[in-house]
């Protein structure tokens, strides 16, 4: 698939993302993994990899194999120098985390608070370490230029969605909630013209409604920039540019503190010096 293996994470990310539609099941299952663990990957044996990514240990080796290294120990050097240029508390953090999230019958709201407020601040501590910057600056350009900006997310998106939106106005832009108020989802998004730039929010298990007018804004050309949680989302491979954010979770609730990070910098960096429409 590449004969030139990536020199960086950031670069293998890129390629896994380009290549997702010709992977087989058992590689995308690897990628989903790959992606969605990055610490895991650097710190994990093949064993205890390929057990926890529910694939025999030679799936490992075929996927790296797969994007031109050699075996997965050179593509697993990729996550461990991410790491090294990571702060330096994230991985305490990460511990205190997981150990919170183990102790299932402390419950109490002091306890509670406590394990959200290491978990999100570990969640926040590897935000700008794991999004794609370039991308980041490629969804500002688009806004930046938009005439008008359409914002989506369903259920839990829905939240990020309906904050983006605000923040948006607040920063003195043309944007327009979708929320299918009454089943007008369709019809609200008819609206939207070549001029314009959707920003699709959508999160595991992904809602058949922002898919849904997602693609039929890439198919009338009309750009889509993705905020999602994983670079393997079935908008990922389609979208104008992706954001892909991983939240804190506890006792499996996720967070969406990372995400809204991202919607503040996207609308607040609308409001800065030579920031205009056109």
């Amino acid at each position: 698939m590449h004969n030139s293996p990536a020199k960086t994470l950031a670069e293998l990310k890129a390629n896994i993302t380009e290549n997702q539609k010709t992977l087989s099941k058992r590689l995308f299952q690897v990628a989903q993994y790959l992606l969605d663990h990055p610490n895991e990957i650097a710190f994990g044996t093949v064993v205890v990899i390929a057990r926890d990514a529910g694939v025999h240990p030679s799936t490992l080796v075929r996927f790296a194999n797969a994007f031109g290294y050699s075996g997965f120990s050179e593509m697993q050097s990729l996550f461990k120098q991410q790491l090294r240029q990571e702060a330096p508390s994230y991985n305490d953090r990460m511990r205190v985390a997981q150990e919170f999230d183990g102790d299932q019958a402390d419950t109490n709201p002091i306890s509670l608070l406590r394990q959200f407020s290491s978990a999100n601040s570990a969640a926040l501590d590897q935000l700008i370490s794991n999004l794609d910057l370039d991308q980041l600056e490629r969804a500002e350009q688009l806004l930046n230029d938009a005439q008008t900006i359409y914002v989506m997310g369903v259920r839990r998106a829905f939240v990020v969605a309906t904050y983006l939106g605000y923040a948006l106005r607040h920063a003195e832009r043309r944007a327009f909630l979708i929320d299918g108020v009454g089943g007008l989802t369709q019809e609200q998004a008819s609206s939207m013209r070549s001029s314009d730039v959707l920003i699709a929010i959508s999160f595991d298990p992904y809602g058949p409604e922002t898919q849904g007018v997602a693609r039929d804004a890439i198919a009338r050309g009309i750009p889509v920039v993705l905020i999602t949680d994983s670079q393997l989302s079935p908008l990922a491979a389609e979208a104008t540019a992706i954001l892909a954010v991983q939240e804190a979770s506890i006792h499996g609730i996720r967070s969406l503190s990372a995400s809204l990070c991202v919607a503040q910098a996207l609308a607040i960096g609308l409001t800065g010096p030579n920031r205009g429409q056109g």
